[in-house]
């Protein structure tokens, strides 16, 4: 099959998100991050000490509410598209509706992802640089394995959220190929936030990893159990979801 000639099964990945929608959103979460370093501490003087003492504050707890976000936000895409290929979305909430659910989720954790790295900027206690911030295992301050492991997370996430829109010219197996690298990011984000978040030590943040990542390895092995039993099973149901799309 020619790559260029999209299958039924191909149709439901074409991207619900415009192009130019979802750099907007980007580009929202990257102007918001420098603003917040450059802006803030002038328009709010009276938090001065939380902005620019030495203390982690105002900038720490901006970048762990945005993390705990792009977790989740991480967190639900990979179980969605779980869902999808194990046929259960046929179940809850229905085929289309779930692989647009898959697609916002992973655009918008992405977004969300690259503030909590930007936000860190301002962060006097760290210290650290543009480039600490963008190169894996850099940030020697701060658990530097742990951090790096997050930010392979955050590269490998890029790759497979760009895919939507280029799923014209790859081939299905190329496809797949990319997107297989979303549950090495799934593991690497969730490692990186329990071992370097300061708010990980908290029983509500403890429960919610085991919980989420608990759910999540309960589908994986469910998807994995059902390739295993039935190689087409992924292809059939994901197939129905996009008949029922067009519908």
């Amino acid at each position: 099959m020619n790559k260029n000639q999209l299958t039924p099964l191909d149709d439901e990945f074409l991207p619900i998100v415009p192009w130019h929608t979802f750099l907007l959103v980007l580009m929202a979460a990257i102007i918001g991050a420098i603003a917040a370093v450059l802006v803030l501490p002038g328009w709010l003087p009276g938090l001065g000490a939380s902005w620019a003492g030495s203390a982690p504050h105002a900038f720490w707890y901006l970048s762990r509410a945005s993390a705990l976000v792009a977790y989740w936000l991480l967190w639900l895409s990979m179980c969605l598209g779980l869902l999808i290929t194990n046929k259960l979305a046929r179940l809850w909430p229905g085929g289309p509706v779930e692989f647009d659910l898959h697609q916002h989720t992973s655009l918008l954790g992405l977004a969300f992802a690259t503030f909590h790295g930007l936000i860190l900027l301002g962060d006097h206690y760290l210290g650290s640089n543009l480039f600490q911030i963008l190169v894996p295992f850099s940030m020697q301050q701060y658990h530097p394995f742990w951090v790096g492991l997050g930010q392979l997370s955050f590269f490998l996430l890029v790759p497979v959220t760009f895919s939507f829109y280029v799923r014209k010219q790859i081939t299905p197996r190329t496809w797949h190929l990319i997107h297989f690298l979303s549950f090495i990011a799934y593991a690497f984000a969730l490692l990186h936030g329990i071992a370097s978040g300061t708010d990980s030590a908290t029983l509500g943040v403890q429960r919610m990893y085991w919980i989420t990542g608990g759910l999540f390895l309960f589908l994986f092995i469910y998807r994995l159990l059902n390739t295993l039993v039935n190689p087409t099973l992924s292809r059939t149901g994901t197939l129905q979801s996009s008949q029922n799309r067009r519908d």
